[in-house]
């Protein structure tokens, strides 16, 4: 008789992703993967503490005091790598109660702590994916979770490394179009975390195109009435909030052929003419 049990999991995938959400690297020391698990944490938290280092921990001073609470950062990159998140917030909260100048490299600290949280997001779809793998299962191409990378990376990008690169060419020209005319309305005003905290937050996960546009801008001062700036603040904020669905759909289908899975849905038998056969 043919063996009809299913093959064996490395872990439970929910547990693998809370846990890499809590602490980068815990879901693969989980998993057994305990090498990967400490390469994990030290990079992301490299990133994160460096970040802290070269903003003093006042990255949140950025936030105006009336939206300051308990769950104000939960809507920021940063939340992806969570007990970084809660540490700074215990120890650093929204800054001083006086403010004084920012550091000199406030935009490069701002940008790394920012990165840690993605980062961590992609280490959580690995950590996810590989406790669904079967044990003795060689993953079929690239992990999911770099697909997502590339994704966030630049729009599009990891679907052209999938070979769906209509898509890829669809999904770039829309979204960094959409990043493009939205700064061209705000006249780069979105383009400062001080300014517009929560627009921001949105609009990074447009991955370099909005770090880049962020970079030679140098950030440009607001010097008159911008009538379309709010229009401005939501298309580009969009850009990014349309990049995570582009995100999962990459990982959908990478997931799909990382397992072995069909990635189109089995197509129906024809019927037989003429009603049943033999009739």
């Amino acid at each position: 008789m043919a063996d009809t049990q299913k093959p064996e999991k490395r872990g439970e995938p929910a547990v693998a992703l809370l846990l890499t959400w809590f602490l980068p690297g815990a879901g693969h020391l989980y998993l057994g993967r305990t090498v990967f698990a400490a390469a994990a944490f030290l990079v992301v938290e490299s990133f994160f503490v460096l970040g802290l280092v070269l903003t003093d921990g006042r990255t949140f001073e950025f936030l105006d005091p009336e939206l300051r609470g308990p769950l104000a950062t939960v809507l920021t990159p940063e939340a992806g790598n969570l007990g970084g998140l809660l540490w700074q917030l215990q120890k650093h909260g929204f800054g001083a109660e006086i403010p004084g100048p920012w550091p000199p490299f406030m935009m490069l600290g701002t940008w790394l702590c920012a990165l840690s949280g993605l980062l961590n997001v992609c280490l959580m779809v690995h950590a996810h994916v590989e406790a669904r793998t079967p044990r003795g299962h060689a993953g079929q191409g690239l992990s999911p979770a770099a697909y997502v990378g590339l994704t966030w990376l630049v729009p599009g990008l990891g679907h052209f490394f999938q070979g769906r690169r209509l898509r890829g060419a669809v999904v770039f020209l829309l979204l960094v179009g959409f990043f493009a005319w939205g700064t061209w309305l705000a006249e780069g005003s979105n383009l400062s975390r001080e300014r517009h905290f929560y627009y921001w937050s949105g609009q990074f996960l447009a991955g370099l195109p909005a770090m880049v546009s962020e970079f030679l801008s140098g950030r440009p001062r607001v010097t008159g009435e911008m009538p379309l700036g709010d229009v401005g603040l939501l298309f580009a904020c969009m850009a990014g909030l349309l990049n995570v669905l582009a995100m999962l759909d990459v990982c959908g289908v990478a997931e799909k052929r990382w397992l072995g899975l069909p990635t189109e849905p089995a197509a129906k038998k024809p019927e037989p003419a003429g009603g049943e056969a033999g009739a």
